[in-house]
């Protein structure tokens, strides 16, 4: 006996030690769905890419433009030779090689290439704007995905307190009934369907927490936060109106408008039209003013008349013959051209399907929570009076496990049905387009 109170002290004493060395787990941090969105428009890395590659495109058209200005080209040279001789072999040339050394510059001024760069230039504004918007169009996914995650969180957050509360309560009626067994007065088969109920309701609740953790480490990784962090979301008590009957129409027109992937698709379309333009033009003449000029102070005797020298002129540069190649572009960019025009009138069609959907979904999903909040209200009496008849031996253990089943499956669907409204909502938005905080 003295050696069993050594182990049991032993044993205490090691579990308080254990239990006070064990790292308390950090408290979950509250946050409402407007504060994830704008933490996730303010550290979501494909946000950030997104922008970049804007501003990396919008580079594209200085380097068109340039074209347009003056090139001016400085060089040093300096050349050992075998004075006299001529290059006899690789290109055809007149230059005699001498030993010299010399600096000097070249400029060049394009006049006009009737168009072909102005397209171009053309091009690269429009495939800024359509990047723009495909930046636009990642921020809104990103707005939606954490949407998701936090309606997600909510839902769970809520299932997890009906497992709780369904547990208790099933745990309850499980010890009355195991008190009733041991006084002879319910059977054994009574007890163990009891114990089956609380089995299940645990099962609910381990679902209920899995589905917690999950939801939350989504929007962890949304909000680009430490996977440790768990989060807690508050739910906005106000419950927005769903849209009214016969709102396709106008919400359809308002998603053709706004929608930027629509948009990025329209500026593609129209860069393609323009570039396809661009390519036909090449065919047409450049015209060039070029100009050069330098010193030459080491130079051979005789050969070179002054240490100085200067031109200037004007280039005339017509393709007669390419291999065909100016017309295999030509045609190719036009094909393009064709193609992206065919994609922006299929995604209009599918804006207008998808709008018209969420419209009906969101319309459905407000009918649901009246429904189901009845439903759960009638669940609730059924309960009480299947848990009355139960006392009074007036029915048996089977009714009264089915009506806590009933009542447990109202509770979650209401709280289904809630969510999956308000996430409809943000849903229609996200269609349409105006999903923006």
């Amino acid at each position: 006996m003295k050696n069993f109170f050594a182990a049991f002290l032993v044993c205490a004493t090691t579990t308080y030690a254990l239990g006070q060395a064990l790292p308390q787990q950090p408290a979950a941090v509250a946050i409402t769905r407007e504060q994830a969105e704008q933490l996730a428009l303010k550290r979501n890395p494909q946000i950030s890419a997104g922008r970049l590659l804007a501003l990396a495109e919008g580079q594209t058209t200085r380097e068109a433009r340039s074209a347009e200005l003056p090139q001016i080209v400085g060089n040093i040279t300096a050349e050992k030779a075998e004075d006299g001789s001529r290059i006899g072999a690789g290109q055809l040339t007149t230059s005699a090689l001498y030993t010299h050394a010399g600096a000097g510059g070249t400029f060049s001024q394009l006049i006009t290439d009737f168009g072909y760069t102005h397209d171009l230039i053309a091009t690269a504004k429009l495939r800024t704007k359509a990047q723009e918007q495909s930046a636009r169009a990642t921020e809104q996914d990103i707005i939606f995905a954490t949407d998701q995650a936090f309606y997600r969180l909510l839902t769970a957050q809520s299932l997890l307190e009906v497992a709780q509360q369904t547990v208790a309560a099933r745990s309850n009626v499980s010890e009355q009934i195991g008190a009733l067994t041991v006084s002879k007065l319910k059977s054994d088969l009574d007890l163990n369907v009891a114990a089956a109920d609380v089995s299940q309701a645990r099962l609910l609740e381990l679902d209920a927490e899995n589905a917690l953790q999950s939801a939350s480490a989504t929007l962890a990784a949304l909000l680009a936060a430490s996977p440790e962090t768990e989060y807690e979301a508050v739910e906005d008590k106000a419950t927005p109106l769903p849209p009214p009957p016969d709102s396709s129409a106008p919400l359809e027109a308002q998603a053709i408008t706004q929608r930027p992937d629509l948009a990025a698709l329209r500026y593609n379309a129209k860069a393609s039209q323009e570039f396809a333009s661009a390519q036909n033009k090449q065919r047409l003449p450049t015209i060039s003013a070029l100009a050069m000029g330098g010193v030459t102070p080491v130079r051979p005797d005789g050969v070179f008349q002054e240490n100085w020298y200067a031109a200037g002129g004007v280039n005339l540069s017509v393709p007669i013959f390419t291999g065909f190649r100016i017309s295999a572009e030509a045609k190719e960019a036009r094909f393009r051209a064709q193609a992206q025009q065919a994609q922006v009138a299929n995604l209009s069609n599918m804006i207008q399907r998808d709008v018209r959907s969420a419209t009906l979904t969101a319309q459905t999903a407000f009918q649901r929570i009246a429904v189901t909040e009845q439903f759960q209200s009638q669940a609730a009496q059924a309960l009480s009076l299947a848990q009355t008849r139960y006392q009074l031996g007036l029915s048996s253990i089977v009714e009264l496990s089915q009506a806590q089943l009933q009542s447990t499956q109202a509770a979650v669907t209401a709280v289904n049905a809630r969510y999956d409204y308000l996430l409809a909502l943000r849903s229609l938005d996200y269609t349409k387009g105006d999903i923006d905080p």
